[in-house]
C-alpha cells in the first residue's frame, strides 16, 4: 500500500524573513505618510474663518468658530456677535463698546431708512485677544503676514479695538449704506472691504472720502 504524504511546506524560517520584511514595509509606508506635510488647500480646508474675514476671494466668511492654540478669544465678551445682531443689540460688548457716536449714527440711519431695512453687524468692537487671534488665522488662511495685512490689523493698530469700526451685513445693505451713509457721516473706507464702515463726520457736507484699496494703504495701519 503506497504511502499518502502531505504537500511540502515552506521552511519556517523563510516564512519568518517574510512575515519581518513585510511588517518593516508596512511601517516605514506609515512613516512617511505621517511626516508628508499637509498641502496648502487641506489647511485652508481646516480653517473655519471668523466673520468678518473674507475668504481669498475677498467674499465675508461664514462666521464659524475655530480654535487657536490653547485658548479661543471668541466671546461675545470679547466682541464676538451672535449672527444677526444688529444696532439694536446693546447687551453685547461688540456693540455697546462702539465709539458713542458711531453707534449714534448707525442708529439713526437705520431710523431714517422707513422701510424696514435692518444693518447687521457682523463684527464690531474687538478686544485686542480678539483681534490678535483673528490675524494669526488670517495668517494662517493667506500664507504670509504681508497678504494677511490687506484683510486684518494688529491690535494695536485696528479701528475695530478702538470702537471706531463696524462690519456691516448683508451685502445689499452694506450697499445701501455705501450709498446713503455719507449723509450721516458713516462711509466705506476700504475697496476691498464693502462692509467695512466707519464715522466721517465731515462727509456730512464734503462727503466720503475715496476709500483706500486695502488697509496696507491706510497710513493709520503703519503704526
Amino acid at each position: 500500500m503506497n504511502k499518502i504524504t502531505s504537500p511540502a511546506q515552506p521552511h519556517r524560517p523563510l516564512r519568518t524573513i517574510v512575515s519581518l520584511t513585510l511588517a518593516c514595509l508596512i511601517m516605514i509606508t506609515g512613516f512617511v505618510v505621517a511626516q508628508t506635510p499637509p498641502s496648502l488647500d487641506s489647511v485652508l480646508d481646516r480653517i473655519d474663518r471668523p466673520r468678518g474675514t473674507p475668504s481669498p476671494d475677498g467674499r465675508p466668511s461664514s462666521g464659524r468658530e475655530r480654535r487657536t492654540g490653547n485658548r479661543d478669544a471668541r466671546t461675545t465678551t470679547n466682541g464676538a456677535l451672535p449672527d444677526g445682531a444688529t444696532v439694536s443689540d446693546t447687551r453685547y460688548p461688540g456693540v455697546a463698546n462702539l465709539d458713542p457716536a458711531l453707534l449714534k449714527a448707525l442708529q439713526k440711519a437705520v431710523r431714517d431708512a422707513d422701510d424696514g431695512t435692518t444693518l447687521v453687524i457682523n463684527s464690531g468692537w474687538r478686544s485686542a485677544d480678539y483681534q490678535d487671534q483673528l490675524l494669526r488665522e488670517a495668517v494662517a488662511t493667506y500664507g504670509s503676514a504681508t497678504e494677511a495685512a490687506r484683510w486684518v490689523a494688529t491690535a494695536d493698530t485696528s479701528p475695530h479695538v478702538s470702537g471706531d469700526a463696524v462690519d456691516i451685513g448683508p451685502p445689499d445693505v452694506a450697499s445701501w449704506l455705501a450709498t446713503h451713509g455719507a449723509a450721516r457721516g458713516l462711509c466705506r473706507i476700504y475697496r476691498n472691504e464693502p462692509w467695512h464702515f466707519e464715522l466721517r463726520a465731515s462727509a456730512k457736507k464734503q462727503g466720503c472720502p475715496a476709500p483706500y484699496a486695502d488697509p496696507t494703504q491706510d497710513p493709520r495701519m503703519r503704526g
